[in-house]
């Protein structure tokens, strides 16, 4: 998959997803998706409750369609998962986000898509965790029907000088194809 041929999704749009999804809906077309409707009507209504993002950048995105309708996932090739990853009381990582956003997309998973982690998780988690749960709703092979890349998330939320634009992104992919796309789309190229 080159990335001109890339259909793009991203899943949650909190501080992470929201500024992530503005910046590619200002050069191409993104299905930004997100379980609260409350949400997505503010995001219609340009505005952005979490201060990540102006009435203006959400405007420059032309090409940012905002949803939580899964069926608009479908036509996606590549997906973008952005959930929170909390902690519990013990100082764990509440996986529970992460594993409704694997069943969301694991629901429209095709053959030849790309399913990108940027939730911050401990090192294994996108095959121990995640993995599984792609395969077991969508009925598809990890590595042979679709592929897995990560992004650990680096915005630090509030930090108006170091944006989604300007940090230094780290990615990875479940082959080396893939390590390559997940790198060329973190730069934006």
């Amino acid at each position: 998959m080159q990335l001109r041929d890339i259909s793009l999704a991203i899943v949650g749009l909190g501080y992470v997803g929201l500024p992530l999804a503005v910046e590619f809906g200002r050069k191409r077309t993104v299905v930004g998706f997100d379980i609260n409707q409350r949400r997505i009507d503010e995001l219609k209504a340009g505005k952005d409750f979490t201060l990540e993002t102006t009435k203006e950048e959400l405007a420059a995105a032309m090409h940012l369609r905002y949803t939580t309708n899964l069926d608009d996932l479908r036509a996606c090739n590549c997906y973008i998962v952005t959930v929170p990853t909390p902690i519990d009381e013990h100082k764990r990582p509440d996986l529970r986000p992460l594993i409704k956003a694997s069943e969301t997309v694991g629901k429209v998973l095709k053959k030849g898509d790309i399913v990108i982690y940027e939730s911050t998780v401990y090192p294994g988690c996108t095959e121990e965790d995640c993995v599984p749960v792609l395969e077991k709703y969508s009925g598809l092979k990890f590595n042979q029907d679709f592929f897995c890349g990560y992004s650990p998330e680096r915005i630090n939320p509030g930090d108006k000088e170091h944006r989604v634009t300007s940090i230094k992104k780290v990615t990875s992919g479940s082959t080396p194809e893939i390590a390559d796309l997940a790198e060329v789309s973190a730069v934006g190229e």
